[in-house]
């Protein structure tokens, strides 16, 4: 589980943040950004099941080393694929309160935390791709418990800072969970050469994909966060958005920073396309 949070043990950092001045911040469980000086982001995820609480301590000593914040994505089931709950489940504990001792008890480890926390619950909620358990809802549901779990976060974290964090899709404003729930809005930007190509005959570029979805996540007047940001292809594909996820210039005043995603992809993408490789030293296709 802590490879999973941070930098692993023994790791040997060669890579470096892309050039630009917009911070930049990592999911980095192989520890590639370890020493890197230009990250300000920690990013974890974490299960609120089946979680071993210690490794936020480690996150946390691991981050103030760096100087970096923790962006920490809690998500409302277990990582055991096996002994997953659904949709139903999950929401009628939410709604019945079986789950607030999940949030509460990571919310108060994160309380005692030195590093700047800012929470990021239920992501990806307006994707109805199957990926998420918590995706898809009626956003009336969705926005209720999102709003429990966060008033039970912030009883025991009252310091927390909170990122609501749809894909960034048409119709993600239907489950805005109002300005009081978001300090900061989150959107997520994947680029894969072989499906631009198969979708749009073309390359498409980080803006292509990111601003329409900035557009959406603007409306709400909250500083902006690039999540989830990945990219795969060949050398030319990967340098065209190397050089551009950090050099946005004035264009999205309220764009305040990208977080890099440094692993594989989780889960298959559609029509046999896998899981593309997202890590900054496998992420060059031949």
């Amino acid at each position: 589980m802590i490879a999973l949070l941070f930098g692993a043990a023994g790791s040997v950092p060669v890579l470096a943040a892309p050039p630009g001045d917009l911070p930049f911040g990592v999911y980095d469980p192989g520890g590639d950004f370890e020493n890197d000086t230009n990250v300000q982001i920690e990013h974890l995820f974490l299960p609120w099941e089946d979680l071993y609480l210690r490794s936020l301590y480690e996150a946390d000593t691991y981050a103030l080393e760096r100087k970096r914040a923790l962006l920490v994505t809690i998500e409302p089931w277990t990582w055991s694929r096996s002994e997953r709950n659904t949709p139903q489940h999950l929401r009628q504990g939410i709604f019945d309160g079986s789950y607030d001792e999940n949030m509460r008890t990571i919310c108060e480890v994160l309380n005692t935390l030195q590093s700047p926390v800012t929470v990021r619950w239920g992501h990806e909620m307006d994707d109805n791709n199957g990926q998420f358990i918590w995706a898809g809802w009626d956003p009336k549901t969705y926005i209720a418990a999102y709003h429990r779990m966060i008033d039970v976060c912030r009883e025991v974290a009252p310091q927390a800072r909170y990122m609501w964090s749809p894909t960034g899709l048409e119709g993600m404003e239907d489950y805005y969970p109002g300005d009081d729930y978001a300090d900061v809005v989150g959107i997520s930007v994947f680029g894969y050469q072989p499906w631009d190509q198969d979708h749009y005959d073309r390359d498409r570029t980080f803006e292509d994909i990111m601003a329409p979805r900035y557009e959406r996540a603007a409306i709400f007047g909250k500083p902006v966060v690039v999540g989830e940001l990945g990219y795969s292809g060949k050398q030319a594909y990967v340098d065209m958005w190397e050089n551009a996820v950090r050099n946005v210039g004035d264009r999205y005043p309220q764009l305040v920073g990208v977080v890099y995603f440094n692993f594989p992809e989780v889960y298959n993408w559609p029509e046999g396309y896998g899981r593309p490789d997202w890590r900054v030293n496998r992420r060059v296709l031949e």
